[in-house]
């Protein structure tokens, strides 16, 4: 289970990709552009980066980039959306069905990217109409580059794997977080759902500066308004245990609880997002309580 990263604004994607330019010619984990030639390449996309390709936003940019250890002429590079990955990508990932996002409700900002003389990318927006897709369905929309007009194009760097993750709970919530003894406790933050699956997802909890996530599962049962959930599991991230909770030192003397859950009841959404989701474990010193709800 990995951490997601998302970078919405042009500022920020601005710093990231001049540093990513000034790194990649020099770090032998990226392409080595002098000896394979002047690459058209999308950053940060390709297999290995499908999970920060999640949609939870409306909109999302992205960066389309001509990799080039020299100064470089003006470039066109084509966009397209191309259906055939959605096919290829479930025989290969069978776990989770994804179905082409529909025409109607997504939007790119241009499928020509021109790069003028002398700049190195152009940055492409998205824009999803998420509230008009059925969020009991795991949707996908892979934008590769389809040609470049100079260069080649980079085998593992030029498909983005946009999707969304049916999952019901996905999306964004209010957050209270108190720890006993106090300190950093806030009320009214701001926290995440990410989607593992359609009946698995993951939050931050606010012990150890917001770097402890929660791994929630559940059963869903019905469909539409009359949906109900129970079954619900809760535990903490492993990865964030092995890699921050055990070097720390700190000891989990009760493991997470979601406070206040019956097993056996069915639930209906609105119950599970007013009330349900406080979340509750100790350490040998720390009481931690997180609870995320909807306005």
């Amino acid at each position: 289970m990995k951490k997601r990263y998302y970078f919405k604004t042009t500022a920020m994607l601005t710093v990231m990709f001049m540093m990513l330019l000034s790194s990649c010619l020099k770090d032998s984990r990226y392409v080595d552009f002098p000896n394979a030639g002047n690459v058209a390449n999308m950053p940060n996309s390709g297999l290995n980066y499908f999970g920060a390709d999640a949609v939870l936003a409306d909109t999302t940019q992205f960066g389309v980039d001509y990799a080039t250890a020299n100064p470089n002429p003006a470039v066109t590079i084509t966009l397209a959306v191309d259906p055939t990955i959605v096919a290829s990508y479930v025989a290969a990932h069978p776990a989770i069905q994804y179905q082409q996002l529909p025409t109607a409700d997504y939007k790119l900002s241009t499928t020509t990217v021109n790069i003028p003389a002398g700049a190195q990318y152009q940055i492409v927006t998205l824009v999803v109409n998420r509230a008009a897709l059925d969020p009991t369905v795991s949707y996908m929309l892979p934008v590769k580059i389809a040609s470049t007009s100079a260069g080649i194009i980079s085998a593992n760097s030029s498909i983005h794997y946009f999707h969304i993750i049916g999952n019901d709970f996905a999306g964004t919530y209010l957050h209270d977080y108190t720890r006993v003894p106090a300190a950093g406790n806030f009320v009214g933050g701001s926290a995440t759902f990410f989607p593992d699956n359609p009946n698995q997802f993951e939050v931050m909890g606010g012990y150890f500066t917001g770097t402890i996530r929660y791994v929630v599962t559940f059963q869903k049962t019905g469909s539409g308004a009359s949906a109900t959930y129970s079954n619900f599991t809760i535990a903490l991230n492993p990865d964030d245990v092995a890699n921050i909770v055990t070097p720390a030192g700190i000891t989990v003397v009760q493991q997470p609880i979601i406070q206040g859950y019956v097993a056996g009841t069915q639930y209906t959404y609105s119950q599970v997002v007013h009330g349900l989701l406080s979340f509750n474990w100790t350490t040998t010193t720390r009481n931690i309580t997180d609870f995320y709800y909807k306005p």
